[in-house]
């Protein structure tokens, strides 16, 4: 199964996806889409959606696992990143994939076993369940395989899917 985890934000989104062949989990491609700051939301907004579009439809994967937002102090930094999640979910739902939600915290204890983790020690983690020789930059990027790796280390009773196929 081929899985895409998203890390959402609107100045850069992160992607990554893997392929899941029983409890064997691999690289495809992973990477971000950027905007400008200076480009208005709308604009923002469409460049992510058609980045993510092209992505999907290169890779092809089947499911998505979405980190759900999470925001302490700036309201407005978090309606924008609301929106560009809003977005991916949209590019994930008009190409028919299932499409998963997973916290931070899931994320987390799925990839280290602690919810508490340090952003070093998840991307330490990634590496090695993935078996590559570094760590995944930019962060945006390694956060996003790691939603990939929660999704497809779950199991089907476990999985939290607010659109299914």
């Amino acid at each position: 199964m081929r899985i895409i985890g998203i890390d959402p934000g609107y100045a850069i989104m992160g992607y990554g996806i893997i392929e899941k062949d029983g409890n064997r989990h691999s690289v495809v491609d992973y990477g971000v889409i950027t905007t400008d700051k200076d480009t208005p939301m709308p604009d923002r907004l469409k460049i992510l959606y058609n980045g993510l579009m092209d992505v999907i439809a290169e890779y092809q994967p089947e499911e998505a696992a979405v980190e759900q937002l999470y925001f302490n102090t700036n309201q407005t930094t978090g309606i924008f990143v609301g929106q560009a999640r809003g977005v991916a979910i949209l590019a994930c739902a008009n190409n028919g994939l299932g499409i998963y939600e997973y916290t931070p915290l899931q994320i987390k204890t799925a990839i280290t076993g602690y919810g508490r983790a340090e952003k070093k020690q998840m991307q330490n983690m990634v590496r090695m369940y993935l078996g590559l020789e570094e760590i995944p930059k930019p962060d945006d990027a390694a956060d996003a395989l790691a939603a990939a790796l929660c999704h497809g280390r779950h199991n089907a009773a476990s999985k939290r899917s607010f659109i299914m196929k």
